[in-house]
């Protein structure tokens, strides 16, 4: 790296043909700009520059090396800009592996809200039910449920959910109101596959209740539309079915208990994350405080 840093050096004396003008242009002593000159040639083995009290000139070699140099210089020094801008402007494509569920009820409309601030931003999302690979994939961002954070990866919690119990009027009218969580293990539930029990609390004590049911499925949105036509009982945040709610289409069962809340968290690979990550992070996160 030093090299790099002292053929910039020397290329800036090529341009000036002059030490002092290089270093004032530079900030730097005009006797340690020489002397990083020197150690240059030192290294490459050959003079690449005739001093004299007078003027500065390229030798044969210091000429050729002169023309190769500005190009590999003037090449970093854009690669600079290029991420320098990566990193201020809020721009360009940003690759986020998102659960299909969260992306759907959640996601959706904060990107709405989002790109109103940041047209410059484009998205591709992955909501395959696989967990991808930051690393290997080359994705921006994963939003992730309910996991203990991989300790290799960077994570920011966003926010978190707590569901509760909610079925239909007609489901109710036909089987009855549960007075009790431990009533629920002779209903209908509607749950995740390999969930063989829910563990709810009211804030003061904790209940394990086995369940069962005819659907197991891992999408929230037919456990919703199968809640809704009287099949059993689901455990789901409140704000996963706001319109269900308002139209009275399902209703709270057993209020004051609920689950644990479950964490949200944005994972990177690294804190070292350009504007584009970095303002979507920040956003989603203030968003779900509002809300």
């Amino acid at each position: 790296m030093n090299i790099l840093s002292d053929m910039a050096l020397f290329v800036e004396v090529g341009k000036y043909m002059s030490f002092r003008r290089a270093a004032d242009v530079l900030d730097m002593p005009s006797s340690t700009l020489s002397r990083r000159i020197s150690h240059l040639e030192s290294e490459i083995g050959l003079r690449l520059l005739h001093r004299t009290t007078r003027k500065v000139e390229f030798t044969e070699a210091g000429l050729l090396y002169y023309e190769r140099c500005k190009r590999i210089v003037q090449e970093a020094s854009l690669a600079h800009e290029q991420l320098d801008d990566m990193a201020t402007l809020a721009s360009g494509l940003l690759r986020a592996s998102v659960p299909v569920d969260f992306a759907t009820l959640y996601l959706a409309p904060a990107l709405a809200e989002f790109v109103k601030q940041y047209p410059n931003i484009n998205f591709e999302l992955d909501m395959s039910p696989r967990r991808a690979d930051l690393v290997t994939e080359n994705v921006d961002v994963a939003i992730r449920i309910g996991e203990s954070p991989d300790s290799t990866l960077v994570a920011r919690k966003l926010t978190q959910f707590k569901a509760q119990l909610f079925a239909s009027p007609d489901y109710l009218k036909k089987i009855g109101m549960p007075e009790h969580p431990s009533i629920l293990q002779h209903h209908q539930c509607i749950s995740f596959p390999k969930t063989k029990e829910w563990v709810l609390t009211d804030g003061q004590k904790q209940t394990s209740v086995e369940i069962k049911g005819r659907f197991c499925l891992n999408n929230i949105g037919m456990m919703k539309r199968l809640a809704v036509l009287g099949q059993g009982i689901i455990l789901i945040p409140e704000s996963a079915i706001e319109i269900e709610l308002r139209t009275a289409a399902l209703v709270p069962i057993l209020p004051q208990w609920s689950a644990n809340a479950v964490p949200v968290y944005a994972i990177t690979e690294t804190k070292l994350l350009p504007a584009k990550v970095r303002v979507f992070i920040d956003f989603l996160k203030a968003y779900f405080e509002k809300k």
